[in-house]
């Protein structure tokens, strides 16, 4: 089973035994603020896209990092795109997400830049100060957007500085999956899923009692959104929004990867669980619960024999809060201005921000108020339990290179899980190290 694109410490896919490192440096900056860009370049401006287009036949170029089971339905929202406006022909390549970061810069530099660029808010503020993709205001004055129009956090996370760099399509939180056949069978109630840790340590211990590990943590992936959700629960957070720190060494970050660590040494995971150890044993009926992300619904859904639910994530903290991420769509810079091509994009974005209800197959929380609010939306039942967190969504700030210090959290928290060093020292070797990176980045960045 292969789970759909990374978000930064987000997806399984991104903390596996082998990459885990390496797609932490996907962002490293080269050469400060100027960075790959035109410098003469200036955004287009118009109508953002609001009045159609009415322009001669005209091909777009759109990469993004879908490679995994998200992939096809965005092709047949693009499709459905195409349908229905024949002077538009869009041309969709999927990249892996760490080289699409490694091939953009050079595209913008030598003028083969796709005219749109699906990206993560955490990457937003990396690629807007490197001058790899364009403000686009124009696109929300045009369309008279407002905050309104979306929730407050994933809005503010598409801007850098004073522009507005990216539209939102989606928001994935994290939340709880239950299997309900475990739940039955160790006398726990199906239909009842925790919502505070002491209610879900009170099932793990039901569990363990029947010879079951409820909750498979991995050292490989704890990290994730799974650790960071509960961060972010006890006050904590993993950059600093003025981006000078770390809260790797924090005592919110000591304590969850304590706690999860605990789930281990008291016997409600394996000792050495693989990074998607959750999963597999979840969909095979070995284990209670997981914690992930709403793309893993459509999983779910057509797994055999799989009877299962999800929920907002639990309360493991002292308040409600959950890991989140957003794909958006961004306007790379171009070398030549073409304003067809601009126009046309600008109109695509709109089209598919408006029609973004098909994203939810899936498994992603439309962005856009709207179409939430739609009863096309209305029936993805499942989807909708994610929906219930957007109010509690935390997402990463808007500090430029903050994926530099992935791979010192990723080394720390498995060094940590594993037992090979103290769980404080571990963390707060790996903050110092990261409080190092962003001082760096700060004089690089600008």
């Amino acid at each position: 089973m292969n789970a759909p694109d990374p978000v930064r410490l987000g997806r399984r896919t991104l903390l596996g035994a082998a990459g885990a490192a390496a797609a932490g440096l996907t962002l490293t900056a080269c050469g400060g603020s100027h960075g790959p860009g035109p410098a003469g370049a200036a955004p287009a401006t118009g109508k953002g896209g609001a009045d159609g287009y009415d322009g001669p036949n005209v091909e777009l170029q759109y990469w993004n990092g879908l490679t995994g089971g998200d992939g096809p339905v965005m092709k047949k929202l693009v499709a459905n795109f195409m349908a229905a406006n024949p002077k538009i022909k869009v041309t969709t390549t999927s990249i892996a997400w760490a080289d699409l970061f490694q091939k953009l810069p050079a595209a913008v530099q030598s003028g083969k830049a796709p005219d749109i660029c699906l990206m993560h808010t955490a990457d937003i503020a990396t690629n807007g100060a490197r001058r790899v993709i364009q403000p686009i205001d124009d696109v929300v004055n045009g369309l008279n957007l407002t905050a309104a129009d979306y929730a407050d956090a994933v809005w503010k996370s598409a801007h850098y500085k004073d522009s507005q760099y990216a539209i939102p399509l989606d928001i994935h939180p994290a939340g709880l999956y239950y299997n309900k056949k475990v739940l039955s069978q160790v006398g726990a109630d199906p239909a009842k899923p925790p919502t505070t840790k002491d209610e879900l340590m009170a099932v793990l211990d039901k569990c363990k009692s029947k010879g079951v590990q409820g909750f498979w943590v991995s050292a490989l992936s704890i990290g994730g959104l799974v650790a960071q959700s509960m961060i972010f629960q006890n006050g904590g957070y993993m950059i600093s929004d003025d981006g000078t720190k770390t809260g790797f060494g924090d005592q919110p970050a000591i304590d969850s990867i304590t706690f999860f660590k605990s789930l281990i040494d008291q016997g409600h995971s394996p000792q050495n669980a693989a990074g998607d150890g959750d999963w597999v044993s979840f969909s095979n009926n070995k284990s209670a619960f997981m914690i992930v992300g709403p793309w893993m619904v459509t999983p779910c859904k057509t797994t055999k024999g799989l009877d299962w639910g999800c929920a907002p994530i639990p309360v493991l903290g002292s308040e409600q809060q959950t890991w989140a991420g957003s794909h958006c769509f961004t306007l790379p810079r171009q070398v030549q201005d073409d304003k067809d091509k601009a126009a046309a994009s600008r109109f695509f974005i709109n089209w598919m921000s408006q029609h973004s209800v098909g994203w939810a197959e899936a498994g992603m929380v439309p962005a856009r108020k709207s179409v939430r609010e739609s009863a096309d939306f209305a029936k993805y039942t499942e989807v909708k339990q994610f929906e219930k967190m957007i109010d509690w969504a935390h997402f990463p700030p808007n500090v430029p290179g903050m994926s530099d210090t992935d791979p010192e959290w990723t080394k720390a928290v498995s060094l940590a899980m594993t037992g090979k060093q103290p769980i404080d020292q571990a963390l707060r070797n790996a903050a110092q190290k990261g409080d190092q990176i962003l001082t760096s980045n700060k004089k690089k960045y600008g």
